[in-house]
């Protein structure tokens, strides 16, 4: 199964691919959509949906998750953010697969084991658990956990269901 990891943002959106079987994961692709920040809201949520409407049709993903919002104090970036969630969650909706979300402690959870682990625990242990050996960007890494996370849960759920 490949999994499609996505952590949205208006400046930095995070994806990342992994595939599963019975006894790994693989890391097969990850990336950052970097809009620049004075283009206009409606470019920029333009070019996360094309770009991640790309990332779809190479990778051709069974199933998608995303990272959930977390409570920004400040109003306009939490809505600004919102829009960038929508756009990131239509896209697999496109291609008709289905896109759940996790939230950033269930994600730290899943990958390092506490919900309030660094972001730099967070790379190294998604290096570690994909045998990845480049540097990862905060963003792509941030999304290939958010992928582990789904694979994490939708393998404890078929061990439940057996």
């Amino acid at each position: 199964m490949r999994i499609l990891g996505i952590d949205p943002g208006l400046v930095h959106t995070g994806w990342g691919v992994i595939e599963t079987t019975s006894s790994a994961n693989q890391f097969l692709a990850a990336g950052v959509i970097k809009p620049k920040p004075s283009a206009p809201i409606s470019d920029r949520l333009a070019q996360i949906h094309n770009e991640l409407m790309a990332v779809l049709f190479e990778y051709q993903p069974d199933s998608a998750a995303i990272e959930d919002t977390f409570v920004n104090k400040n109003p306009a970036s939490a809505l600004k953010l919102g829009m960038a969630r929508g756009v990131a969650f239509s896209c697999p909706g496109i291609h008709k697969i289905a896109c759940v979300q996790y939230s950033p402690n269930q994600i730290k959870k899943s990958v390092v084991g506490a919900g309030h682990a660094t972001k730099d625990q967070i790379n190294h242990m998604v290096q570690i658990i994909l045998g990845v050996r480049q540097s990862l960007n905060e963003h792509s890494a941030d999304a290939l956990a958010v992928a582990i996370t789904h694979q994490h849960h939708i393998s404890s759920h078929k061990i439940l269901n057996s």
